[in-house]
Parts: C-alpha cells; sequence; structure tokens
C-alpha cells in the first residue's frame, strides 16, 4: 500500500514536530504520532484483510451522472501485480427510475449491422450507470426458462468455480454481483422489485464471518428482493451475506442473479499471469456455446476454441490490456448478432416439456446445431446429418429465420474486482425486419460484407439460410424506395 507508507512519512517528518519546544516535550510528540501513525496502519490492513470497508476511500467516478461523496484522492490498485486486487468503496450513481412496469416495457430493437465494409473490433460504447439491465415485458418469459433450465442443466448452468493455484474462485464476487443486482433493481424497476434489509450493518458481525457492507447509500445490506412482477410464491429470494452464509452459498448467489434478470451473466477473474479466468457464471440462454466447455479457461482459450475470427491477429492484445485496465466506474457496452434457424412447432427435438417452454430456443439453438448434449465444442455444423431445413432438403422458409442479437456490458465489481459480463439475447423474426424503414438493406450490406473467415463462424454457407434471406431482404428493401446508408443514424437500434 504505497500510499499509505507515504502517509507515514509525511507524519514522521521533522517538519510535523514543532522542533522548538523543550526536548521532551518534542520526544513526547514524536512518540505519539509515531504510535498513531502505526496504529491507522494497523486499523487499514485489518479492516482490507477482513473485507470491511467502511474506511476505504471510493472511487472517482468519471461518469456524468456521479453523485456526491463518489471521488478519492488515490487510486488504490495503480500499479497492482497481476491477480492483485485492493477492494475499493464505490458510491454507484444515481440510478433513474423506470416510469414504466416491466410489462409495458417494449425489447429494444438492437439491430447491430452497417452498410459497407465489415470491421473486426471489439465495438465497445460507454454505459449510461442507469442503464445497467435492460428489462421488458418478456421477462416472466425469460425467467420461465431459466428456471426450467437450472433445473435440467444443474451444474451446467449455475456454476462457480473454487481457488486454484493461479486464480481465486468466483464465490465472493458471486456475492457481491447478487447484492449489486439487488441495489439496482429496486432502485431502477421499483414497482417490479421490492426488498427488505437487515436491521443494522453487517460490519458489526464478528471478524471470522467475514461479512461486508454490500448496502448502497450506507444503508445497510439487503436481505431479501421479490420479483413482485411475476406474482409468484417462488420469487421471493433470500440473499447470502457472505460465502460461508449457508451451504453452497456462491452458487445460490449465482442462481438468484441469473433469476432476477433476462442476462446470462459471467465473472472473470484475474490470475497471477495477468489473465482473465471464467470462474463462475449462470448462463441458461448461450443458444451456440456451452458453459461447461469454457468454465475455467483464461479468455484468450475462450476465444480461440471458439473459432473466433481473426481473433489473435486483431482482437488478443487490445481484450487483455482492456481487461487489464477497465475502471470501476468506467462501464462499456458492445453489441454482436447471428442468425438463427427455429424449428417447426410440430418439428422434433428436445423434451416435449422444454418445445412449450422454449418454443423459440432461446437456450440452445437445436435447430441448427442438435441436442446439447452431443454438441462437439466449437463446431457449427449439426451432427447426425441433421439440416437446417428440417431434414427435408431444399431452402428454409424465411418465416423461421431469426435474427439473435447479444447487448453485452462489462463492468468491474468495485470489492472483488471482478469483470462482469452481462449478456442479454434477443430473438426477432426477421419477417419482422422487412418492416422496419432501412433495416432490411441495411442487414443486406452486412451479409455482404462478411469476409470468408467471419462467414464460417456465422454459419453462411452450412446453416442453409444465406440466399434466402438477402433473397427476402432485397426485395423488402426496393419495396421501400430510396433508403441508403444515412438511415444508420441511431446505431446499432
Amino acid at each position: 500500500m504505497p500510499d499509505m507508507a507515504q502517509n507515514l512519512l509525511h507524519w514522521f517528518s521533522p517538519s510535523k514536530i514543532a522542533l522548538d519546544l523543550p526536548g521532551f516535550t518534542a520526544v513526547l510528540l514524536l512518540g505519539l504520532s509515531v504510535a498513531f501513525a502505526v496504529f491507522k496502519l494497523w486499523s487499514n490492513l485489518w479492516l482490507f484483510g477482513s473485507g470491511r470497508l467502511e474506511g476505504a476511500p471510493g472511487v472517482k467516478a468519471s461518469s456524468k451522472e456521479s453523485v456526491e461523496g463518489s471521488d478519492v484522492d488515490v487510486d488504490l490498485n495503480k500499479g497492482r501485480e497481476p491477480g492483485e486486487w485492493n477492494p475499493v468503496k464505490f458510491n454507484y450513481p444515481s440510478v433513474e427510475p423506470s416510469p414504466y412496469r416491466i410489462s409495458e416495457i417494449k425489447p429494444i430493437p438492437y439491430r447491430p449491422f452497417r452498410w459497407g465494409a465489415y470491421h473486426v473490433t471489439m465495438g465497445i460504447r460507454s454505459m449510461p450507470w442507469s442503464d445497467w439491465i435492460e428489462l421488458d415485458k418478456g421477462h416472466a418469459k425469460y425467467h420461465e426458462i431459466k428456471a426450467h433450465r437450472m433445473k435440467i442443466r444443474g451444474r451446467a448452468a449455475v456454476r462457480v468455480m473454487d481457488d486454484q493455484e493461479i486464480v481465486k474462485g468466483g464465490s465472493e464476487a458471486a456475492v457481491e454481483l447478487v447484492h449489486e443486482l439487488a441495489e439496482y433493481l429496486s432502485r431502477r424497476y421499483p414497482s417490479d422489485f421490492s426488498v427488505t434489509r437487515h436491521p443494522s450493518s453487517s460490519s458489526n458481525a464478528s471478524p471470522d464471518q467475514a461479512f461486508c457492507d454490500w448496502g448502497w447509500d450506507a444503508q445497510p445490506p439487503i436481505k431479501s428482493i421479490t420479483i413482485t412482477a411475476l406474482k409468484e410464491k417462488d420469487a421471493s429470494y433470500d440473499l447470502p451475506l457472505s460465502i460461508n452464509d449457508g451451504e453452497g452459498a456462491a452458487e445460490r448467489a449465482m442462481q438468484i442473479a441469473g433469476l432476477l434478470i433476462q442476462d446470462d451473466l459471467a465473472l472473470m477473474i484475474e490470475g497471477l499471469d495477468g489473465r482473465y479466468y471464467f470462474q463462475a457464471g449462470s448462463i441458461c440462454l448461450p443458444g451456440f456455446w456451452r458453459m461447461q466447455d469454457k468454465i475455467g479457461l483464461p479468455l484468450d482459450d475462450i476465444h480461440i476454441s471458439g473459432k473466433v475470427p481473426q481473433y489473435k491477429e486483431k482482437l488478443q492484445t487490445s481484450l487483455e490490456r482492456f481487461f487489464r485496465r477497465l475502471p470501476v466506474d468506467k462501464p462499456v457496452i458492445r453489441n454482436n448478432y447471428f442468425i438463427q434457424v427455429n424449428r417447426r412447432p410440430e418439428g422434433g427435438g428436445g423434451g416435449a416439456h422444454e418445445r412449450v417452454v422454449d418454443t423459440e430456443e432461446l437456450g440452445w439453438a437445436e435447430s441448427t446445431l442438435g441436442p446439447e448434449e452431443t454438441y462437439e465444442h466449437g463446431s457449427m455444423r449439426p451432427p447426425n446429418g441433421l439440416t437446417n431445413s428440417g431434414g427435408e432438403g431444399g431452402a428454409i422458409a424465411i418465416e423461421r429465420i431469426r435474427l439473435r442479437t447479444e447487448r453485452q456490458t462489462l463492468r468491474r465489481l468495485p470489492r472483488s474486482g471482478a469483470v462482469v459480463f452481462t449478456i442479454r439475447t434477443y430473438l426477432t423474426p426477421v419477417t419482422e425486419l422487412g418492416r422496419e424503414r432501412g433495416v432490411a438493406g441495411r442487414m443486406a450490406s452486412a451479409l455482404r460484407s462478411w469476409p470468408e473467415d467471419v462467414g464460417e463462424y456465422k454459419g453462411k454457407q452450412r446453416g442453409g439460410w444465406y440466399e434466402g434471406l438477402l433473397e427476402y431482404l432485397d426485395l423488402c428493401h426496393g419495396s421501400q424506395g430510396a433508403i441508403g446508408a444515412e438511415e444508420e443514424k441511431g446505431y446499432p437500434m
């Protein structure tokens, strides 16, 4: 803690002692100053070691929405060693309450493709603090699908890794995350989430309990949160206060976090080698990948094994640098998209109950990749001769093609230092896109601009949908008159 060392030198400096006083008095004052400085250093070390952060300074928030009291004069993590993180107390900027119930909110129409040449970039933008989590009228359906997949998939849907030699586990970050979500949701969507709090601050707990003061705005931590919008007996959740708060506390934290929102969640922890490892997740709606194939891996291995185009050449260095430098007060957003083909309503695959619960194949793209249990990691080709045309050959009906988009946010958690991914998936029938002014032409231009490796990654040739989709988009674009790149204002909407 270099800043504490500087403070000690400052207090020990001769200029701080009244040397013009009698010798005994000067010596006494010097002794008292030394004792006080040592006591302060011991106190701070104890506070940080026990996870208590009452005296920890806050992070200076550069956001225009930052609130008073969030400024701090020192950066506790400047120059830190890989795998180390000094907890900081961060005052989350004021959250603007939504004026609507989530049942009244329409899904945001993300259309993250552009006219012209395709460029492989990270594509990040600053995230307004009030927009961390986006909920809409599909929340109840997402909750149903997630609960079902948690039940049938178990640790393949929710998992927290233990400590390893090279990297810490995800337990502490998981508990921190569920409290961050509960605090945020109760402010952003006050008509749909209600909370009860512990009667007093958890700092009154004994040191071996390692509780933290999770509550925002100096309030006691949240004890339970209820999704009032669901009006179900099982929509109320008791939040674990620490990793020692009952059996499987960390896994419960990740499960609750996943059920509260429509996003999937992934926690990345920095290892002693400077790489970021996927150490905890609530991944119920991945569509094209399985958590069991990626959990515990470092970021670069996840992308390389997933055959992300041009990752080594254009993304790896900048992504590693970005994760390392991501501050607590600068969250970001990015979007991406894929094309997905869904089975006909009477089609096979999956269990009977799953076909009813998840008719759009939000959780797993079985019509595209085959059964989840037999999926070969890294493959985008349906196994066992399955075709995306339902096994009948020929072109795929346009009514079966979906635009699958993701809105991802990344922010660093202040106490654990983990980077949390939120992954919100939207599925939109292409027939709806064709009615949106300017979208069809823009999407057709984007598809035509894909380099060969990007087309392979997105299933251009093997999916059975590319030519038919382009023909449909061109037809829709032609019917809308002269619309061009000027219609791209407002990207990625």
